[in-house]
């Protein structure tokens, strides 16, 4: 089986962000959809190893900030690449707003905010489902939303060839991040992105 496959699905991406007891985080997804128009809905489904799904359990609310082709890496870097267990991801990020629900929403490299209340919650396994019901939404620019595909293709920085001695490694897909060694652990998890092993592709450096 190629699991490479699951990376020719079309996903848009975005900035998923909630708070708790007046602290505000928010992490990179790609798994919000639109499920109902009458009334109007949305489902995220969010890893149970994010400090975002936490909040959102405990607050029942969120905002989805939808991440345009203008986005730059450090928006990634930033809401994907660290926790907010250690890090306080808006410390020095101007780039945002609060919406009426009092949750921030990122306005630079975004086409539009969405935010909800969970009205239901599954439990999917390695993550949780929110459906929820709207409450409020805007149009913040007309660039195009981003998607994975565009994401891996323009915004990812291309890995730097080194002049090595030829050994193996195993190179994230998701994040750029190396590990070296001949074989990559089944359940090694990226620390950066956490991302799988099913996301490494064997390199020579």
């Amino acid at each position: 089986m190629d699991k490479k496959a699951m990376y020719k699905m079309s996903y848009g991406l975005f900035v998923l962000t909630s708070a708790y007891e007046g602290k505000d985080n928010g992490c990179i997804i790609n798994t919000a959809v639109q499920v109902t128009s009458e009334p109007n809905r949305i489902s995220v489904a969010v890893n149970k190893s994010n400090y975002t799904q936490e909040m959102i359990q405990k607050s029942k609310i969120f905002n989805i900030s939808v991440l345009s082709e203008t986005a730059d890496f450090d928006t990634f870097r930033r809401f994907g690449f660290q926790s907010g267990r250690d890090a306080d991801k808006f410390a020095d990020f101007p780039d945002r707003r609060r919406s009426a629900n009092g949750l921030f929403y990122v306005t630079a490299g975004t086409n539009a905010y969405i935010s909800a209340s969970v009205e239901q919650t599954v439990d999917l396994g390695s993550h949780m489902l929110f459906i929820a019901s709207v409450d409020d939404m805007e149009v913040l620019s007309d660039a195009a939303s981003a998607t994975y595909a565009f994401y891996q293709s323009e915004i990812k920085p291309k890995p730097q060839k080194t002049a090595g001695a030829g050994k193996t490694a195993w190179r994230c897909s998701v994040c750029g991040y190396t590990y070296e060694g001949e074989t990559l652990p089944d359940d090694f998890i990226c620390p950066l992105c956490k991302h799988p092993a099913s996301d490494f592709e064997k390199v020579t450096i």
